[in-house]
């Protein structure tokens, strides 16, 4: 990705603050939130304890004893319900959560662009392409200066999807184990010790990651949508979970995101509501 795109967007933040904030989290979280550097920032799952999702969220930790718990616009309240839960004799304070103005960069040199706005730069918005994402912190608006392009929300939504990162009530839902999302490299710490929900995705890794079904990428010339079936030699193989039409920021087809059967190896040629399309490996 050659071009710097800019966009406003919102997350949902939570506050976590206290004498015991970081101890909690760290065994809350599947990343490991004591080694995360005071003013650095991780990704993390938040696991329910069977192991299946909650939510995909950030940390920011902003003193030795806050953190900042951000996650997709809508689904702050899923998290504190879920962190109250577990909140048992111990010394902190949890925030509502607040809607925040962020300014989503992506593409190279987007991290040395925040930084020069201004801001908190935290952790790559997404990490499926290049190292070098970021986003820059409660800042006004975005605009368009030299080589950076500000862009609108539709586009930015086909840049996730081209990435591969997954989104919440999308790609991420209650039904739905880490190892199958694509980023558990970026969000689970397994040198760590024991988390809420941990037993299974350690032992998913323990046996090499093995899914019944992963994220993929699918393209198609023709209008796609969520929910559309997947099908591969007349069987069902997945079905749409997010889609971006060729209108929404540069390319010529619809792109879409599908969980598919673990048989199917991409790249190669499937039906999607029983027009033809491509399915390929997100890392391509």
């Amino acid at each position: 990705m050659s071009q710097l795109f800019v966009a406003d967007t919102v997350r949902d933040v939570i506050t976590v603050s206290g004498p015991d904030a970081v101890s909690f989290l760290h065994g809350q979280l599947s990343q490991d939130v004591t080694g995360l550097a005071v003013g650095t920032s991780a990704w993390s799952f938040l696991l329910q304890p069977s192991g299946k999702v909650s939510a995909l969220v950030r940390l920011h930790r902003r003193a030795d004893d806050v953190v900042d718990v951000d996650v997709d616009a809508g689904y702050g309240e899923v998290v504190l319900a879920r962190l109250n839960r577990f909140r048992l004799r111990v010394k902190l304070d949890i925030t509502e959560p607040v809607s925040t103005p962020m300014l989503a960069w992506r593409g190279a040199g987007a991290v040395e662009a925040a930084m020069a706005a201004g801001g908190d730069v935290l952790v790559g918005w997404w990490a499926a392409d290049d190292a070098a994402d970021g986003v820059g912190v409660t800042l006004p608006s975005a605009t368009e200066s030299g080589s950076v392009t500000a862009t609108d929300v539709d586009t930015l939504e086909r840049l996730r999807i081209e990435a591969g990162w997954p989104a919440m009530g999308h790609e991420l839902t209650d039904d739905v184990i880490p190892a199958e999302s694509g980023v558990v490299a970026v969000a689970v710490d397994f040198r760590k010790g024991c988390y809420t929900g941990q037993e299974l995705t350690a032992r998913i890794d323990s046996r090499g990651g093995n899914v019944p079904r992963r994220l993929r990428r699918l393209r198609l010339g023709e209008a796609m949508a969520v929910d559309d079936l997947v099908t591969f030699d007349g069987k069902e193989i997945g079905h749409i979970t997010s889609v971006a039409g060729a209108t929404s920021g540069a390319g010529t087809d619809d792109v879409a995101l599908a969980y598919i059967a673990r048989a199917i190896e991409p790249p190669c040629d499937v039906l999607v509501g029983g027009r033809p399309a491509h399915l390929e490996d997100i890392t391509a």
